[in-house]
């Protein structure tokens, strides 16, 4: 699946959650949201034989959040799961770096080829990013209305993000760079096959 689809099919749920919580309200958005996310999961399983980690983990707590939600008709069931996902992936990464473990290269590795100290600045930097997203989203959903949350969710996270991993391209292509340079001289340094 090319990447392009991919972030498509990623982006595509919240669009419509944004949409319908400006049509419907909360409750009707979690619920499509909800539907959505599976949803994409099954298609994305179904074209590729296999599921993504991260993916899987955001729509089980998509799950679990949205059906608190609409069980207890409660708005902030689907506000914290927002926290709790960044705050994991804080977690994980922070927390990853201090036992030696770069859980950032079990999700980019296929893509990317970097040297483990640059796995490594790569996950202090995404796990400070998504703790600060994490008390961000706490400040926007306790001190602004639900529809300023929902746009905040859908379009200030999804920039942040974006912004943020644009600023680390120029950091992972010196490294890439730096590899390809040095698996170029390896090359070059082999003896000739003719002698």
């Amino acid at each position: 699946m090319s990447q392009g689809r991919k972030q498509l099919l990623e982006f595509a749920p919240l669009l419509v959650f944004f949409a319908v919580n400006w049509k419907a309200g909360i409750f009707w958005a979690t619920g499509v949201f909800m539907a959505l996310t599976l949803a994409v999961l099954l298609y994305t399983y179904l074209s590729t034989g296999k599921v993504a980690k991260v993916p899987l983990a955001t729509a089980i707590l998509v799950g679990v959040f949205g059906g608190l939600t609409l069980y207890l008709h409660d708005e902030i069931f689907i506000k914290v799961k927002v926290t709790l996902v960044n705050a994991i992936f804080a977690v994980l990464l922070l927390g990853g770096v201090a036992f030696q473990r770069h859980f950032i290269k079990d999700v980019m590795g296929e893509a990317l080829t970097l040297p483990d100290s640059a796995w490594r600045t790569l996950s202090l930097r995404w796990g400070v990013f998504f703790a600060a997203l994490a008390l961000l989203n706490e400040v926007v959903w306790r001190h602004f209305t639900t529809d300023q949350w929902v746009t905040f969710k859908v379009f200030g996270l999804m920039g942040l993000t974006l912004v943020f991993a644009l600023a680390n391209a120029p950091f992972m292509a010196r490294y890439m760079t730096e590899d390809n340079d040095a698996a170029a001289a390896a090359t070059d340094e082999k003896p000739s096959v003719d002698g």
